[in-house]
Protein backbone atom coordinates (compact mmCIF):
# COMPACT_ATOMS: atom_id res chain seq x y z
CA UNK A 1 0.00 0.00 0.00
CA UNK A 2 1.54 3.44 -1.00
CA UNK A 3 0.31 5.98 1.56
CA UNK A 4 1.95 8.82 -0.36
CA UNK A 5 0.06 7.74 -3.36
CA UNK A 6 -3.06 7.44 -1.62
CA UNK A 7 -2.61 10.66 0.15
CA UNK A 8 -2.44 12.86 -3.14
CA UNK A 9 -5.30 10.92 -4.24
CA UNK A 10 -7.53 12.01 -1.36
CA UNK A 11 -6.41 15.07 -1.16
CA UNK A 12 -7.18 15.65 -5.04
CA UNK A 13 -10.74 14.09 -3.97
CA UNK A 14 -11.45 16.53 -1.45
CA UNK A 15 -9.89 19.33 -2.40
CA UNK A 16 -11.76 19.72 -6.38
CA UNK A 17 -15.31 18.97 -3.80
CA UNK A 18 -14.41 21.20 -1.70
CA UNK A 19 -13.81 23.97 -4.87
CA UNK A 20 -16.89 23.45 -6.35
CA UNK A 21 -19.12 23.54 -3.74
CA UNK A 22 -18.12 26.92 -3.00
CA UNK A 23 -20.13 28.22 -5.80
CA UNK A 24 -23.54 27.56 -4.11
CA UNK A 25 -23.91 30.94 -3.13
CA UNK A 26 -24.13 32.34 -6.69
CA UNK A 27 -26.95 29.92 -7.50
CA UNK A 28 -30.24 32.10 -7.38
CA UNK A 29 -32.09 31.47 -10.20
CA UNK A 30 -32.78 28.98 -12.75
CA UNK A 31 -30.09 31.10 -14.97
CA UNK A 32 -27.54 30.92 -12.46
CA UNK A 33 -27.76 26.90 -12.18
CA UNK A 34 -27.90 25.93 -15.45
CA UNK A 35 -25.85 28.75 -17.22
CA UNK A 36 -23.58 30.17 -14.86
CA UNK A 37 -25.17 33.42 -15.26
CA UNK A 38 -23.27 34.02 -18.34
CA UNK A 39 -20.24 35.41 -16.58
CA UNK A 40 -17.65 32.70 -17.66
CA UNK A 41 -15.12 33.44 -20.07
CA UNK A 42 -14.44 32.38 -23.47
CA UNK A 43 -11.41 30.65 -22.10
CA UNK A 44 -13.18 29.15 -19.26
CA UNK A 45 -15.30 27.77 -21.49
CA UNK A 46 -13.16 26.29 -24.24
CA UNK A 47 -11.51 24.36 -21.47
CA UNK A 48 -15.14 23.08 -20.12
CA UNK A 49 -15.67 21.61 -23.40
CA UNK A 50 -12.55 19.93 -23.81
CA UNK A 51 -13.13 18.75 -20.67
CA UNK A 52 -16.59 17.48 -21.76
CA UNK A 53 -15.13 15.71 -24.61
CA UNK A 54 -12.62 14.00 -22.07
CA UNK A 55 -13.44 11.25 -19.56
CA UNK A 56 -12.25 8.12 -17.98
CA UNK A 57 -13.11 6.08 -21.81
CA UNK A 58 -10.63 8.98 -23.07
CA UNK A 59 -7.86 8.75 -20.81
CA UNK A 60 -7.69 4.96 -20.48
CA UNK A 61 -8.87 4.34 -23.97
CA UNK A 62 -6.89 6.03 -26.37
CA UNK A 63 -3.61 4.74 -25.00
CA UNK A 64 -5.37 1.57 -25.91
CA UNK A 65 -6.49 2.16 -29.39
CA UNK A 66 -2.38 3.16 -30.59
CA UNK A 67 -1.18 0.07 -28.29
CA UNK A 68 -2.63 -2.38 -30.53
CA UNK A 69 -3.60 -0.37 -33.86
CA UNK A 70 -1.82 3.29 -34.72
CA UNK A 71 -2.47 6.60 -34.84
CA UNK A 72 -5.56 6.31 -37.46
CA UNK A 73 -8.14 7.46 -34.54
CA UNK A 74 -6.21 11.44 -35.32
CA UNK A 75 -8.59 10.93 -38.85
CA UNK A 76 -11.44 11.45 -36.59
CA UNK A 77 -10.22 14.40 -34.87
CA UNK A 78 -9.62 15.91 -38.02
CA UNK A 79 -13.48 15.46 -38.73
CA UNK A 80 -13.97 17.18 -35.50
CA UNK A 81 -12.45 20.91 -36.89
CA UNK A 82 -14.77 20.58 -39.92
CA UNK A 83 -17.92 20.41 -37.66
CA UNK A 84 -16.84 23.30 -35.21
CA UNK A 85 -16.65 25.34 -38.38
CA UNK A 86 -20.18 24.05 -39.37
CA UNK A 87 -21.91 24.50 -36.05
CA UNK A 88 -20.23 27.84 -35.93
CA UNK A 89 -21.96 28.98 -38.87
CA UNK A 90 -25.44 27.07 -38.94
CA UNK A 91 -26.36 26.52 -35.22
CA UNK A 92 -25.03 29.18 -33.52
CA UNK A 93 -26.90 32.25 -34.74
CA UNK A 94 -29.73 30.34 -33.97
CA UNK A 95 -29.03 29.70 -29.98
CA UNK A 96 -28.01 33.09 -29.57
CA UNK A 97 -31.89 34.43 -30.87
CA UNK A 98 -33.09 34.81 -27.69
CA UNK A 99 -32.53 33.06 -24.14
CA UNK A 100 -32.61 29.37 -24.36
CA UNK A 101 -31.72 27.21 -21.62
CA UNK A 102 -31.44 24.05 -23.40
CA UNK A 103 -31.00 23.18 -27.16
CA UNK A 104 -34.34 21.47 -27.65
CA UNK A 105 -36.01 24.99 -26.93
CA UNK A 106 -34.89 25.85 -30.58
CA UNK A 107 -36.47 22.16 -31.64
CA UNK A 108 -40.01 23.95 -29.95
CA UNK A 109 -39.52 27.42 -31.40
CA UNK A 110 -39.12 25.61 -35.16
CA UNK A 111 -41.59 22.59 -35.06
CA UNK A 112 -43.93 22.15 -31.86
CA UNK A 113 -43.80 20.87 -28.49
CA UNK A 114 -43.89 16.99 -29.61
CA UNK A 115 -40.78 17.43 -31.18
CA UNK A 116 -39.02 19.28 -28.32
CA UNK A 117 -39.87 16.56 -26.05
CA UNK A 118 -39.32 13.43 -29.02
CA UNK A 119 -35.57 15.24 -29.21
CA UNK A 120 -35.03 16.39 -25.27
CA UNK A 121 -35.79 12.39 -24.59
CA UNK A 122 -33.59 11.25 -27.31
CA UNK A 123 -30.81 13.01 -24.89
CA UNK A 124 -32.07 11.50 -21.80
CA UNK A 125 -31.42 8.22 -22.75
CA UNK A 126 -28.88 8.51 -24.76
CA UNK A 127 -26.55 10.64 -21.94
CA UNK A 128 -27.61 8.60 -19.14
CA UNK A 129 -26.38 5.26 -21.34
CA UNK A 130 -23.09 6.75 -22.61
CA UNK A 131 -22.42 8.39 -19.32
CA UNK A 132 -23.04 5.08 -17.31
CA UNK A 133 -20.18 3.53 -19.79
CA UNK A 134 -18.10 6.70 -18.58
CA UNK A 135 -19.11 5.97 -14.71
CA UNK A 136 -18.07 2.40 -15.26
CA UNK A 137 -14.51 3.15 -16.91
CA UNK A 138 -13.73 5.22 -13.56
CA UNK A 139 -14.12 2.10 -11.62
CA UNK A 140 -11.79 -0.03 -13.40
CA UNK A 141 -9.10 2.78 -12.46
CA UNK A 142 -9.87 2.71 -9.07
CA UNK A 143 -10.24 -0.90 -8.37
CA UNK A 144 -6.70 -0.89 -9.94
CA UNK A 145 -5.10 1.41 -7.04
CA UNK A 146 -7.27 -0.08 -4.59
CA UNK A 147 -7.12 -3.82 -5.25
CA UNK A 148 -5.42 -5.12 -2.46
CA UNK A 149 -7.38 -3.30 0.01
CA UNK A 150 -10.45 -4.65 -1.46
CA UNK A 151 -9.13 -8.21 -1.21
CA UNK A 152 -8.72 -7.50 2.38
CA UNK A 153 -12.03 -6.80 2.91
CA UNK A 154 -13.34 -9.35 0.80
CA UNK A 155 -15.71 -6.93 -1.48
CA UNK A 156 -13.68 -8.93 -4.99
CA UNK A 157 -12.32 -5.93 -7.53
CA UNK A 158 -14.36 -3.44 -5.31
CA UNK A 159 -16.12 -2.05 -8.86
CA UNK A 160 -19.22 -0.98 -7.30
CA UNK A 161 -17.50 0.88 -4.43
CA UNK A 162 -15.40 2.80 -6.84
CA UNK A 163 -18.72 4.02 -9.26
CA UNK A 164 -20.59 4.92 -5.67
CA UNK A 165 -17.57 6.84 -3.67
CA UNK A 166 -16.59 9.23 -7.32
CA UNK A 167 -20.48 9.31 -8.51
CA UNK A 168 -21.18 10.59 -4.63
CA UNK A 169 -18.62 13.31 -4.44
CA UNK A 170 -19.23 14.49 -8.06
CA UNK A 171 -22.39 14.95 -7.18
CA UNK A 172 -21.94 16.62 -4.24
CA UNK A 173 -20.56 19.96 -6.06
CA UNK A 174 -22.68 19.59 -9.04
CA UNK A 175 -25.38 19.50 -6.63
CA UNK A 176 -24.63 22.35 -4.75
CA UNK A 177 -22.57 25.31 -7.30
CA UNK A 178 -24.41 23.86 -10.37
CA UNK A 179 -23.12 24.86 -14.67
CA UNK A 180 -20.33 27.94 -12.52
CA UNK A 181 -19.12 25.11 -10.64
CA UNK A 182 -18.85 22.76 -13.38
CA UNK A 183 -17.16 25.27 -15.83
CA UNK A 184 -14.65 26.21 -13.12
CA UNK A 185 -14.02 22.74 -12.00
CA UNK A 186 -13.46 21.27 -15.77
CA UNK A 187 -10.73 24.04 -16.04
CA UNK A 188 -8.64 23.08 -12.70
CA UNK A 189 -9.56 19.30 -13.51
CA UNK A 190 -8.16 19.46 -17.25
CA UNK A 191 -5.20 20.96 -16.55
CA UNK A 192 -4.25 18.63 -14.13
CA UNK A 193 -5.19 15.56 -16.36
CA UNK A 194 -2.93 16.80 -19.47
CA UNK A 195 -0.30 17.57 -17.25
CA UNK A 196 -0.52 14.17 -15.61
CA UNK A 197 -0.28 12.94 -19.40
CA UNK A 198 2.18 14.68 -19.76
CA UNK A 199 4.28 13.89 -16.78
CA UNK A 200 3.79 10.18 -17.22
CA UNK A 201 4.84 10.56 -20.91
CA UNK A 202 8.40 12.20 -19.77
CA UNK A 203 8.34 8.92 -17.17
CA UNK A 204 7.46 5.79 -19.77
CA UNK A 205 10.51 7.84 -21.62
CA UNK A 206 13.20 7.22 -19.08
CA UNK A 207 12.24 3.73 -18.37
CA UNK A 208 12.74 3.20 -22.45
CA UNK A 209 16.43 2.74 -23.10
CA UNK A 210 17.44 4.84 -26.00
CA UNK A 211 14.24 7.06 -24.93
CA UNK A 212 12.58 8.73 -27.87
CA UNK A 213 14.93 8.10 -30.84
CA UNK A 214 14.12 4.61 -29.72
CA UNK A 215 10.49 4.48 -29.31
CA UNK A 216 10.53 6.11 -32.58
CA UNK A 217 12.58 4.12 -34.94
CA UNK A 218 10.34 0.59 -33.17
CA UNK A 219 7.05 2.42 -33.14
CA UNK A 220 7.65 3.44 -36.93
CA UNK A 221 9.04 -0.48 -37.60
CA UNK A 222 5.72 -1.79 -36.67
CA UNK A 223 3.22 0.48 -38.20
CA UNK A 224 2.48 2.47 -35.12
CA UNK A 225 2.77 5.81 -36.47
CA UNK A 226 0.07 5.78 -39.47
CA UNK A 227 -1.62 8.51 -39.48
CA UNK A 228 -3.90 8.33 -42.40
CA UNK A 229 -5.71 5.66 -44.40
CA UNK A 230 -6.67 7.29 -47.89
CA UNK A 231 -8.02 3.59 -49.52
CA UNK A 232 -11.15 3.53 -50.98
CA UNK A 233 -13.48 0.40 -51.66
CA UNK A 234 -16.96 0.40 -53.02
CA UNK A 235 -17.89 -2.34 -51.72
CA UNK A 236 -19.41 -2.77 -47.82
CA UNK A 237 -15.75 -2.62 -46.38
CA UNK A 238 -15.03 0.62 -46.61
CA UNK A 239 -18.19 1.08 -44.35
CA UNK A 240 -16.83 -1.74 -41.88
CA UNK A 241 -12.71 -0.07 -41.14
CA UNK A 242 -13.04 2.04 -38.72
CA UNK A 243 -10.37 4.08 -38.72
CA UNK A 244 -9.94 5.07 -42.31
CA UNK A 245 -9.53 8.83 -43.61
CA UNK A 246 -12.97 9.22 -44.93
CA UNK A 247 -14.80 7.67 -41.62
CA UNK A 248 -12.74 9.86 -39.65
CA UNK A 249 -13.48 12.93 -41.61
CA UNK A 250 -17.15 12.15 -42.63
CA UNK A 251 -17.69 10.69 -39.20
CA UNK A 252 -16.05 12.83 -36.75
CA UNK A 253 -17.94 15.75 -38.64
CA UNK A 254 -20.90 14.44 -38.05
CA UNK A 255 -20.49 12.92 -34.74
CA UNK A 256 -19.02 16.51 -33.24
CA UNK A 257 -21.29 18.57 -34.80
CA UNK A 258 -24.48 15.88 -33.61
CA UNK A 259 -22.64 15.94 -29.95
CA UNK A 260 -21.92 19.69 -29.99
CA UNK A 261 -24.50 21.27 -31.93
CA UNK A 262 -27.61 19.49 -30.97
CA UNK A 263 -27.13 17.60 -27.71
CA UNK A 264 -27.25 19.56 -24.28
CA UNK A 265 -24.26 18.17 -22.48
CA UNK A 266 -22.22 20.72 -25.28
CA UNK A 267 -24.62 23.18 -25.83
CA UNK A 268 -25.25 24.10 -22.65
CA UNK A 269 -22.28 25.78 -22.66
CA UNK A 270 -22.08 27.29 -25.46
CA UNK A 271 -25.18 29.17 -24.38
CA UNK A 272 -23.24 30.35 -21.04
CA UNK A 273 -20.92 32.13 -22.96
CA UNK A 274 -21.47 35.82 -23.08
CA UNK A 275 -22.22 36.12 -26.78
CA UNK A 276 -22.25 34.69 -29.81
CA UNK A 277 -18.59 36.01 -30.74
CA UNK A 278 -17.49 34.57 -27.45
CA UNK A 279 -19.44 31.15 -27.92
CA UNK A 280 -17.71 30.90 -31.17
CA UNK A 281 -14.36 31.99 -29.76
CA UNK A 282 -14.90 28.89 -27.29
CA UNK A 283 -16.06 25.94 -29.75
CA UNK A 284 -12.75 26.67 -32.15
CA UNK A 285 -10.51 27.44 -29.37
CA UNK A 286 -11.35 24.08 -27.84
CA UNK A 287 -10.35 22.02 -31.17
CA UNK A 288 -6.78 23.33 -30.90
CA UNK A 289 -6.45 21.68 -27.15
CA UNK A 290 -8.45 18.18 -28.10
CA UNK A 291 -5.88 17.53 -30.73
CA UNK A 292 -2.57 18.10 -28.69
CA UNK A 293 -4.91 16.21 -25.87
CA UNK A 294 -5.74 12.97 -28.41
CA UNK A 295 -2.17 12.95 -30.14
CA UNK A 296 -0.52 12.68 -26.58
CA UNK A 297 -2.67 10.21 -25.31
CA UNK A 298 -2.29 8.20 -28.42
CA UNK A 299 1.96 8.64 -29.00
CA UNK A 300 1.79 7.85 -24.66
CA UNK A 301 0.26 3.80 -26.37
CA UNK A 302 2.95 3.80 -29.12
CA UNK A 303 5.97 4.53 -25.94
CA UNK A 304 3.59 1.56 -23.73
CA UNK A 305 4.26 -0.46 -26.97
CA UNK A 306 7.72 0.01 -27.03
CA UNK A 307 8.27 -0.72 -23.34
CA UNK A 308 6.11 -4.10 -22.84
CA UNK A 309 7.66 -5.78 -25.90
CA UNK A 310 11.20 -4.70 -25.57
CA UNK A 311 10.57 -5.49 -21.78
CA UNK A 312 9.21 -8.55 -22.37
CA UNK A 313 5.76 -8.30 -20.23
CA UNK A 314 2.63 -9.45 -21.12
CA UNK A 315 0.31 -6.82 -21.09
CA UNK A 316 -3.15 -7.16 -19.64
CA UNK A 317 -5.79 -9.01 -21.20
CA UNK A 318 -8.06 -5.92 -20.91
CA UNK A 319 -6.24 -3.74 -23.04
CA UNK A 320 -8.02 -0.47 -21.13
CA UNK A 321 -6.30 -1.40 -18.30
CA UNK A 322 -2.41 -0.52 -19.89
CA UNK A 323 -2.20 2.53 -18.85
CA UNK A 324 -3.40 2.90 -15.40
CA UNK A 325 -1.93 -0.38 -14.54
CA UNK A 326 1.78 0.94 -15.74
CA UNK A 327 0.63 4.16 -13.74
CA UNK A 328 0.52 2.28 -10.72
CA UNK A 329 3.09 -0.24 -10.95
CA UNK A 330 5.99 1.63 -12.60
CA UNK A 331 5.35 5.46 -11.96
CA UNK A 332 7.33 6.58 -8.39
CA UNK A 333 5.43 7.22 -5.74
CA UNK A 334 3.79 10.22 -5.38
CA UNK A 335 3.71 10.89 -9.20
CA UNK A 336 1.40 7.64 -9.88
CA UNK A 337 -0.84 9.27 -7.33
CA UNK A 338 -0.93 12.73 -9.13
CA UNK A 339 -1.29 11.01 -12.12
CA UNK A 340 -4.29 8.75 -11.06
CA UNK A 341 -5.79 11.47 -9.45
CA UNK A 342 -5.18 13.32 -13.01
CA UNK A 343 -7.65 10.57 -14.57
CA UNK A 344 -10.12 10.89 -11.95
CA UNK A 345 -10.06 14.37 -12.58
CA UNK A 346 -11.73 13.89 -16.25
CA UNK A 347 -14.02 11.16 -15.24
CA UNK A 348 -15.37 14.08 -12.53
CA UNK A 349 -15.58 16.60 -14.68
CA UNK A 350 -17.44 15.17 -17.82
CA UNK A 351 -19.67 13.65 -14.78
CA UNK A 352 -20.70 16.87 -13.57
CA UNK A 353 -21.32 18.37 -17.09
CA UNK A 354 -23.71 15.44 -17.94
CA UNK A 355 -25.62 15.43 -13.96
CA UNK A 356 -25.88 19.06 -14.80
CA UNK A 357 -27.27 18.68 -18.44
CA UNK A 358 -29.74 15.91 -17.39
CA UNK A 359 -31.27 17.85 -14.80
CA UNK A 360 -31.62 21.20 -16.98
CA UNK A 361 -33.23 19.02 -20.17
CA UNK A 362 -35.72 17.55 -17.26
CA UNK A 363 -36.77 20.82 -15.74
CA UNK A 364 -36.82 22.89 -18.64
CA UNK A 365 -37.98 20.57 -21.63
CA UNK A 366 -40.31 18.36 -19.69
CA UNK A 367 -41.57 19.54 -15.97
CA UNK A 368 -41.68 23.50 -16.89
CA UNK A 369 -43.79 23.44 -19.50
CA UNK A 370 -46.05 21.00 -18.74
CA UNK A 371 -46.55 23.06 -15.08
CA UNK A 372 -49.98 24.48 -14.80
CA UNK A 373 -49.04 26.33 -11.62
CA UNK A 374 -46.43 29.45 -12.21
CA UNK A 375 -44.06 28.29 -9.27
CA UNK A 376 -41.54 30.75 -7.83
CA UNK A 377 -37.94 30.53 -9.13
CA UNK A 378 -37.01 28.92 -6.02
CA UNK A 379 -39.42 26.27 -6.26
CA UNK A 380 -37.52 25.08 -10.15
CA UNK A 381 -34.11 25.48 -8.14
CA UNK A 382 -35.22 23.28 -5.58
CA UNK A 383 -36.12 21.00 -8.20
CA UNK A 384 -32.95 21.11 -10.29
CA UNK A 385 -31.33 19.92 -7.37
CA UNK A 386 -33.19 17.10 -7.15
CA UNK A 387 -33.20 16.13 -10.58
CA UNK A 388 -29.51 16.52 -10.39
CA UNK A 389 -29.42 13.37 -7.94
CA UNK A 390 -32.45 11.64 -9.27
CA UNK A 391 -30.06 11.43 -12.33
CA UNK A 392 -26.63 10.19 -9.99
CA UNK A 393 -29.13 7.36 -9.54
CA UNK A 394 -29.90 6.42 -12.72
CA UNK A 395 -26.01 6.72 -13.70
CA UNK A 396 -25.10 4.06 -10.77
CA UNK A 397 -27.22 1.67 -11.83
CA UNK A 398 -26.36 2.12 -15.71
CA UNK A 399 -22.79 1.67 -14.91
CA UNK A 400 -23.35 -1.74 -13.32
CA UNK A 401 -24.82 -2.91 -16.73
CA UNK A 402 -22.27 -1.41 -18.52
CA UNK A 403 -19.41 -3.69 -16.76
CA UNK A 404 -20.53 -6.70 -19.89
CA UNK A 405 -20.27 -4.06 -22.57
CA UNK A 406 -16.60 -4.59 -23.71
CA UNK A 407 -14.18 -1.64 -24.81
CA UNK A 408 -15.15 1.40 -22.97
CA UNK A 409 -14.13 3.99 -25.68
CA UNK A 410 -16.08 2.16 -28.64
CA UNK A 411 -18.98 0.94 -26.15
CA UNK A 412 -19.42 4.87 -24.91
CA UNK A 413 -18.91 6.03 -28.91
CA UNK A 414 -21.22 3.46 -30.66
CA UNK A 415 -23.94 4.20 -27.97
CA UNK A 416 -24.38 8.10 -28.20
CA UNK A 417 -23.94 7.60 -32.35
CA UNK A 418 -26.70 5.69 -32.31
CA UNK A 419 -28.90 8.35 -31.45
CA UNK A 420 -26.99 11.29 -32.52
CA UNK A 421 -28.02 10.70 -35.97
CA UNK A 422 -31.84 11.55 -35.14
CA UNK A 423 -31.05 14.53 -33.20
CA UNK A 424 -28.98 15.83 -36.12
CA UNK A 425 -31.19 15.05 -38.78
CA UNK A 426 -33.80 16.80 -37.00
CA UNK A 427 -31.77 19.85 -36.13
CA UNK A 428 -30.68 20.13 -39.73
CA UNK A 429 -34.21 19.50 -40.96
CA UNK A 430 -35.37 22.96 -38.63
CA UNK A 431 -32.48 25.33 -39.91
CA UNK A 432 -32.33 24.40 -43.45
CA UNK A 433 -35.76 23.19 -44.62
CA UNK A 434 -38.82 25.70 -44.69
CA UNK A 435 -41.38 23.35 -45.79
CA UNK A 436 -40.82 20.83 -42.99
CA UNK A 437 -43.47 20.58 -40.37
CA UNK A 438 -43.33 18.92 -37.00
CA UNK A 439 -44.89 15.58 -37.90
CA UNK A 440 -42.88 14.82 -40.52
CA UNK A 441 -39.83 15.59 -38.50
CA UNK A 442 -40.95 13.35 -35.89
CA UNK A 443 -41.55 10.93 -38.97
CA UNK A 444 -38.17 11.17 -39.77
CA UNK A 445 -36.59 11.19 -36.51
CA UNK A 446 -38.38 7.71 -35.33
CA UNK A 447 -37.13 6.22 -38.71
CA UNK A 448 -33.44 7.44 -38.22
CA UNK A 449 -33.51 5.76 -34.81
CA UNK A 450 -35.10 2.79 -36.58
CA UNK A 451 -32.61 1.98 -39.37
CA UNK A 452 -30.05 3.00 -36.71
CA UNK A 453 -31.06 0.36 -34.06
CA UNK A 454 -30.93 -2.39 -36.89
CA UNK A 455 -27.26 -1.11 -38.08
CA UNK A 456 -25.89 -1.45 -34.82
CA UNK A 457 -27.28 -5.28 -34.04
CA UNK A 458 -27.24 -6.73 -37.46
CA UNK A 459 -24.62 -5.00 -39.46
CA UNK A 460 -20.78 -4.97 -39.63
CA UNK A 461 -20.75 -1.42 -40.07
CA UNK A 462 -18.49 0.83 -38.39
CA UNK A 463 -19.65 3.08 -35.51
CA UNK A 464 -18.00 5.63 -37.35
CA UNK A 465 -20.36 5.26 -40.16
CA UNK A 466 -23.88 5.74 -37.63
CA UNK A 467 -24.27 9.24 -36.92
CA UNK A 468 -23.54 9.65 -41.55
CA UNK A 469 -26.25 6.90 -41.92
CA UNK A 470 -28.61 8.46 -38.95
CA UNK A 471 -28.83 11.81 -40.23
CA UNK A 472 -29.36 11.36 -43.77
CA UNK A 473 -32.28 8.62 -43.16
CA UNK A 474 -33.98 11.22 -40.73
CA UNK A 475 -32.96 13.70 -43.15
CA UNK A 476 -34.41 12.35 -46.15
CA UNK A 477 -36.90 10.56 -45.06
CA UNK A 478 -38.60 13.85 -42.92
CA UNK A 479 -38.21 16.03 -45.93
CA UNK A 480 -39.97 13.30 -48.28
CA UNK A 481 -42.53 13.42 -45.74
CA UNK A 482 -42.97 17.38 -45.69
CA UNK A 483 -42.92 17.36 -49.52
CA UNK A 484 -46.31 15.20 -49.83
CA UNK A 485 -48.08 17.00 -47.48
CA UNK A 486 -49.27 20.36 -48.09
CA UNK A 487 -47.33 23.59 -47.83
CA UNK A 488 -47.67 25.51 -44.74
CA UNK A 489 -46.18 28.44 -43.40
CA UNK A 490 -45.35 29.63 -39.73
CA UNK A 491 -44.40 32.75 -38.13
CA UNK A 492 -42.13 31.70 -35.82
CA UNK A 493 -39.92 29.68 -37.96
CA UNK A 494 -36.23 30.12 -37.59
CA UNK A 495 -34.86 30.10 -41.25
Amino acid sequence: MRLLDFAVIILYLAGITWFGARFRKNQKTLRDYFLGGRNAPWWAIAFSIVSAETSTLTVIGTPALSFTGDLGFLQVVIGYLLARIVISLLFLPAYFRGEMFTAYELMRVRFGSRVRRLTAGAFLILRALAEGVRVFAISIVVSIVLAPLFARMGVGSGEIASIIVILCLTLFYTFEGGMTAVIWTDVVQMLLYVGGALLSFVVILQLVPGGWRHVYEQGAAAGKFRVFDFEISWTLEFFTRTYSFWAGLIGGCFLTTASHGAEQLMVQRLLAARSETESRAALLGSWVVIFVQFALFLVIGVCLFVYYRDAGISPPEVKDRIYPEFIWRHLPPGVAGLVIAAILAASMSNLSAALNSLASTTVMDFYRPLARINHPETFYLALARAATVGWGVVLFAVALLARSWGSVLQAGLSIASIVYGSLLGVFLLGLLTRRTRENAAMVGMIAGLTVMIYVKFYTPVAWTWYVVIGTAVTFGIGYAVALLAPAQRKESELV
